[in-house]
């Protein structure tokens, strides 16, 4: 997402390998792991010590194997509930009530003059950093204090996994003007739970999947927006 017209951001740079940190790490961005560290010491948004954890994030990256580095980001981002970068599913889960907030996000982002690809979803971590990197200052900063929640239980699952990906994290924390503290946070069903098919005439239960001998209630789910064409 661009927008060139936007005022001066806070800590655009930054914000934007954070942002990118958090996309599906492919050929580019590891062939472009060293200029990624290099901006984040130019703009010096971050202190010293997060900024060498990044680095080493980004060299890691571009030093092991592609296979490698994808499934072990897939199985991160993509197979637990308390890991998701979608921010909307920490806060609304499987409701309802997630296809109106994504609308509402999306509006934000045209707003700013700013459309989606086709393959990105607007509660994203890495879209709404994107976002953030092109509005002022002030603004970038309350915009991320508003999800800090999400953030430090994120960081929290990530620091519990041991994943250096954690340290992305808590960067976004302290631009926030956060504290990269640890929360205490649930641990995810076993995939098989998650996606189980609900037994035939046994109920249907909110988390997508039945148990025999509890009241369960039928729900309607609307469809998540996917995306607006630039």
């Amino acid at each position: 997402m661009k927008n060139p017209f936007a005022p001066a951001p806070a800590a655009p740079r930054t914000l934007r390998v954070l942002a990118r940190l958090l996309s599906y790490p492919d050929e580019a961005l590891r062939a472009h792991a060293a200029d990624m560290a290099q901006a984040l010491a130019g703009e010096g948004a971050l202190a010293v010590a997060r900024r060498g954890e990044l680095e080493l994030l980004l060299a890691r990256l571009a030093r092991r194997p592609a296979l490698a580095v994808e499934a072990e980001f897939v199985e991160l981002f993509d197979r637990g509930r308390s890991t998701s970068l979608h921010l909307f599913e920490h806060v609304h889960g499987d409701s309802r009530d997630r296809g109106p907030a994504m609308i509402d996000l999306i509006r934000t982002y045209e707003q700013a003059g700013l459309l989606l690809r086709e393959d990105e979803l607007p509660d994203h971590l890495s879209v709404l950093l994107e976002y953030a990197s092109t509005q002022p200052p002030a603004q970038a900063r309350e915009l991320l204090a508003e999800t800090a929640h999400i953030l430090r239980a994120l960081f929290s699952a990530l620091l519990k996994k041991g994943s250096p990906y954690a340290s992305v994290l808590a960067a976004v924390l302290e631009l926030a003007g956060e504290r990269a503290e640890p929360v205490a946070v649930p641990e995810d069903e076993p995939l098989d739970q998650t996606w189980e098919e609900p037994p035939v005439f046994d109920g249907c239960s909110t988390a997508g999947q039945a148990r025999p001998g509890a009241a369960q209630a039928v729900r309607f789910v609307r469809s998540a927006t996917q995306g607006v064409q630039p």
